[in-house]
């Protein structure tokens, strides 16, 4: 019988963290039909520990046997129509890893940590083509809402969890 391999998941902590973070961050990107720019991606890269340091964000780290595999963040939202919001942000499994439920765990425990932080919803935008993505979303009981900020791609759909 073959042992299942182990999982860890953990927060984003120290430069060798932030480094993974950042190399995950650009696979996410690069796979994407659609370029970030208009997010200000290239700012984002830079300023990771910044952007979503704890306690108010945070980014996840998978690793399988020892292996990174994915990651997925979270960060603080300033929005009127949603004052208790955070927003999950780069839900990314690296292709090898995919289809064992990582990106579910992963999704979770972003949420998990949101409501730690006090947050009373969670947010997110992703596109038409992720598919598996948007079944996880609506199985974690997210639900489509009017765009919470400028997105110039026709294909993006935002949605909103409550956390309590």
């Amino acid at each position: 019988m073959e042992t299942p391999p182990e999982v860890v998941l953990r927060m984003a902590s120290d430069e060798r963290d932030w480094e993974a973070a950042r190399e995950l961050f650009l696979e996410y990107a690069q796979g994407l039909s659609v370029d970030l720019a208009f997010q200000d991606f290239d700012a984002e890269l830079a300023s990771l520990s910044e952007r979503y340091a704890q306690p108010a964000g945070c980014v996840l780290l998978a690793f399988v046997d020892g292996v990174l595999a994915g990651c997925c963040a979270m960060r603080g939202l300033e929005c009127p129509d949603y004052p208790d919001a955070s927003e999950m942000k780069r839900l990314y499994v690296r292709r090898l890893f995919r289809g064992f439920g990582l990106g579910r765990l992963l999704a979770q425990a972003v949420m998990e940590q949101a409501a730690l932080a006090g947050y009373g919803c969670i947010l997110l935008d992703t596109l038409d083509e992720m598919d598996a993505a948007r079944a996880l979303y609506e199985d974690l009981g997210f639900e489509e809402i009017e765009p919470y900020y400028y997105n110039p791609h026709p294909q993006a759909f935002f949605l909103r969890a409550s956390l309590v």
